[in-house]
């Protein structure tokens, strides 16, 4: 078992133990309190460009199979973990997560503190880190650390969205799925992937939609040419920022079709009706962050993941509403449009892995077609 190093760009190393592929990646160091889910967070496209730690700290017990995947491979940069178990256990695993990591050249590390890592990260902030199994030495990494990239101001979203448009048709596997049929009529949806995870297809025609994929990069033009009764904003990698040639899209839209956001499409909704976006410390990841809906009163138990924020003080002079609160910090998880048909979310109502506390959003945007 061969020796890797991850160091920080404070300078801080930690030395521990080789899985995965072998070489030498640059990323941001963020951290996950979910248990389980290892799989699905692994291929989320939100977490392109990220060290991903995971503070539970045994990981790959249950293995790794086809069907829990959320795209077509992993898309972070690295994975931390205090303990990688090599022989995993369970009826539905196809194959253990050292040798998944390794085929897909996603180089690992565990052997490590991941709660002094933790901790560093919390108290410090999200911050660049680099991962070697091939340069060991402290000084070398350190510079290599200090030059490497933050995640503000880069454009992840052109390395993951689709290359062509595509329909989707599947629903939930048939071992989750609910024993409801579908809701009639079927209206069309144009999704917008900008790292659109599967579970959100998934929910999106169990609940009567017809949905079509179209890349980021797609005018209003392409979207309107297909006859779309409903426009999804999906999740994604990075700074909502540099991401503008959606929001100009969004802009467009907005007043032809009923909208709704998760995560990245929340904040792009937001910067399309002229709100600004901003860097949280250490950003919410994880299956467990309480978030209060302010029509109701309800509380509910929320999967996130997310590094950026929208600006509270900006909804109200942009005609938006703030419907949703972060229990813990009190940032802006939800907000809907006083004038148009939308809204939007931070956190991930399909989960994949978390709660389902919030399944009920999707059947909200089927409202707000009908209504519309």
């Amino acid at each position: 078992m061969s020796v890797a190093k991850l160091v920080l760009q404070d300078g801080t190393v930690f030395t521990g133990r080789s899985f995965g592929a072998k070489g030498e990646v640059a990323g941001e160091v963020v951290f996950n309190t979910a248990m389980s889910g290892y799989q699905e967070v692994l291929t989320d496209p939100s977490y392109a460009g990220q060290i991903v730690t995971m503070t539970y700290p045994h990981i790959g017990n249950y293995g790794v199979n086809a069907d829990d995947v959320e795209s077509e491979k992993p898309h972070v940069t690295a994975f931390v973990v205090r303990e990688c178990a090599r022989r995993p256990s369970n009826y539905r695993s196809e194959g253990d997560l050292h040798s998944y990591l390794e085929k897909h050249k996603v180089p690992g590390i565990d052997g490590i503190d991941t709660r002094a890592l933790v901790r560093r990260v919390r108290m410090h902030g999200a911050m660049p880190a680099v991962l070697s199994t091939t340069d060991l030495d402290d000084a070398s990494l350190r510079k290599k650390a200090a030059a490497a990239p933050g995640m503000a101001g880069r454009d992840l979203v052109k390395e993951v969205t689709c290359r062509d448009a595509y329909d989707w048709s599947l629903g939930e596997p048939a071992e989750f799925a609910t024993t409801r049929e579908k809701p009639e009529p079927v209206y069309r949806v144009a999704a917008i992937d900008c790292g659109i995870k599967r579970n959100i297809l998934r929910l999106l025609v169990d609940g009567g939609f017809d949905v079509r994929v179209f890349p980021a990069t797609a005018g209003a033009a392409e979207i309107l040419d297909w006859g779309p009764q409903g426009l999804f904003l999906s999740n994604g990698p990075g700074d909502p920022a540099p991401v503008d040639y959606v929001a100009a899209t969004v802009r467009e839209l907005l007043p032809k079709l009923p909208t709704f956001g998760i995560c990245l499409g929340h904040q792009i909704l937001a910067l399309a009706c002229g709100a600004l976006t901003y860097k949280l410390k250490f950003g919410h990841r994880g299956g467990n962050q309480p978030v209060k809906d302010l029509s109701t009163g309800k509380v509910e138990i929320t999967s996130q993941n997310h590094g950026f924020a929208v600006r509270a003080e900006d909804l109200d002079g942009k005609g938006l509403e703030l419907t949703h609160v972060n229990l813990n910090d009190g940032t802006v998880e939800g907000f809907r449009h006083r004038e148009h048909p939308a809204f939007a979310v931070q956190y991930h109502p399909e989960a994949s892995p978390g709660p389902h506390d919030s399944r009920y959003l999707f059947a909200r945007f089927r409202e707000l077609i009908q209504k519309s």
